[in-house]
């Protein structure tokens, strides 16, 4: 019954529609965290990343579940498109740096290609406005390990260079959802 209840808490983290969070228009609040890529770890900040062009900030569930992984490969698949429009794209779970290492590197998953950050006490993902779920003690991850944090939904801010939130993403499948996000910089690029 416990894993009943821990799948029902994951798939609402990763379904709740995205009523409350930030719209377009926004000001994004600007952040800095410990983040990796290709398992190394660096201090990921928004408002340096600004400074290079439009920001994506895609918050996701856990690092090695179903609909994430989806995501992150996703996400790697069309990296080049991404560049093409001068866009940055970071990913942002309540994951420790530890997970996030792995996940960065994973060539199954971000593929060394796409830097995921840790948010682990949730601050990031509330103060844009997203709900976070909480976890169970006996969630597993594909890998069969223990997830041990909370969960925020499964959204993502396409943020400009002055700050403001150009697109916000949520309530579809993961590939909807790059896919939306992609269209959202390409957009941007061509003003």
């Amino acid at each position: 019954m416990n894993k009943a209840i821990a799948a029902l808490a994951l798939s609402a983290a990763i379904a709740v529609p995205v009523h409350a969070a930030l719209q377009a228009g926004a000001k994004a609040p600007d952040f800095s965290a410990p983040a990796s890529l290709a398992g190394k770890e660096f201090k990921f900040s928004l408002k340096e990343a600004l400074a290079k062009g439009p920001v994506v900030v895609y918050f996701y569930p856990s690092a090695y579940t179903g609909g994430c992984n989806l995501q992150a490969h996703t996400f790697s698949v069309e990296k080049e498109k991404f560049d093409a429009a001068h866009a940055t794209i970071i990913g942002v779970s309540l994951d420790n740096i530890a997970r996030l290492n792995d996940f960065s590197a994973d060539p199954e998953y971000c593929a060394g290609k796409i830097a995921v950050a840790s948010d682990a006490d949730g601050s990031i993902a509330k103060s844009y406005e997203l709900k976070v779920v909480a976890g169970s003690a006996d969630q597993k991850d594909s890998r069969g390990q223990p997830i041990g944090h909370d969960f925020a939904e499964r959204t993502t801010f396409v943020v400009k260079p002055d700050g403001t939130v150009a697109a916000t993403v949520g309530g579809v499948k993961p590939q909807d959802n790059v896919a939306q996000a992609l269209a959202a910089v390409q957009g941007l690029a061509a003003k």
